[in-house]
């Protein structure tokens, strides 16, 4: 059990039945009244962030998220297969429990299967991806007084803004977090 004042960013606690992780967290004292503990939460099986206000002696369960490293092997129908590297067993996750967390993710990459209670709710892909542009429309001389942007498809499928100097195929890196476009590879 962790009580509200032992709140840290990154943290997750079990709260009616659902995992939060603690985004943001802030200790207030007002000058009249009791002390609280406002947190932002982010719930990790839906997704949605949430706040929270607790007493400091509220007490909830700590969840223990198990991390596990898996190659992605392919997608059948509704269904993206996985193979641990060090048994070779193989695993079947729901689309919906994948989510979109695969779209800058290629066949045979290694992500991190989320799992609570040994049922999986997330996929965590690698921080920063190379990927190769398929298609975007070429750049024209001129178009360079702002920092522009155009629109260029990845091998992925995955949509990004790319700067105007950009062609098909040319090799960028991808922020999976953010979905962004960080530099030329």
């Amino acid at each position: 059990m962790i009580s509200a004042t032992e709140f840290r960013n990154g943290i997750t606690v079990e709260i009616d039945g659902d995992v939060f992780i603690v985004v943001e967290f802030q200790h207030v004292k007002p000058g009249k009244g009791a002390a609280f503990v406002r947190a932002r939460l982010k719930n990790l099986k839906a997704g949605g962030i949430v706040e929270r206000t607790f007493r400091p002696t509220d007490k909830m369960p700590r969840a223990h998220i198990d991390r596990k490293n898996y190659q992605y092997l392919y997608k059948d129908g509704d269904l993206y297969h996985f193979m641990d590297p060090e048994t070779y067993e193989q695993t079947a996750i729901n689309a919906a429990d994948v989510g979109n967390s695969l779209q800058f993710v290629k066949e045979n990459e290694m992500v991190n299967i989320l799992a609570h209670n040994s049922q999986v709710f997330g996929i965590e892909p690698p921080l920063f991806v190379d990927l190769e542009i398929t298609d975007t429309e070429p750049g024209f001389r001129g178009d360079t007084a702002t920092n522009a942007t155009k629109a260029a498809t990845l091998e992925t499928g995955a949509i990004v803004k790319v700067p105007l100097f950009l062609s098909t195929g040319d090799r960028i890196q991808v922020d999976t977090r953010t979905g962004e476009y960080l530099k030329r590879v």
